[in-house]
């Protein structure tokens, strides 16, 4: 995990996603360490997180170790990424996409 996208936690996630999507939109990748396409997501949504610095936030969410947020959202499988703003999912993207297509994707919220 880089410091580009920090971790986010049942307790967190709250106050480092609902509430600060209002400033910048949050894109938050739901993952866990068994799955092999989650690795493989995990270098682009480092990219994504260095390009869009100034328009977005990236972190990523466990769902082993925090099951209450995955449930909330209805993650079924993964990896997932889901695109909050203003305190709302706006955007939800399954499986292990290119950079061009998740951005393609998310891009109208930036």
């Amino acid at each position: 995990m880089g410091a580009k996208t920090p971790a986010v936690t049942d307790a967190t996630f709250d106050q480092e996603v609902i509430a600060t999507s209002s400033d910048k939109p949050v894109l938050v990748d739901f993952w866990a360490d068994w799955c092999g396409p989650c690795k493989m997501l995990a270098p682009t949504v480092e990219q994504i997180a260095t390009e869009k610095a100034d328009k977005l936030k990236v972190v990523k969410v466990d769902i082993d170790a925090n099951p209450q947020i995955a449930n909330n959202f209805g993650i079924m499988s993964i990896p997932t990424l889901i695109l909050f703003k203003d305190g709302k999912a706006v955007k939800q993207v399954v499986g292990n996409r290119p950079k061009d297509n998740i951005l393609a994707q998310i891009e109208q919220y930036l």
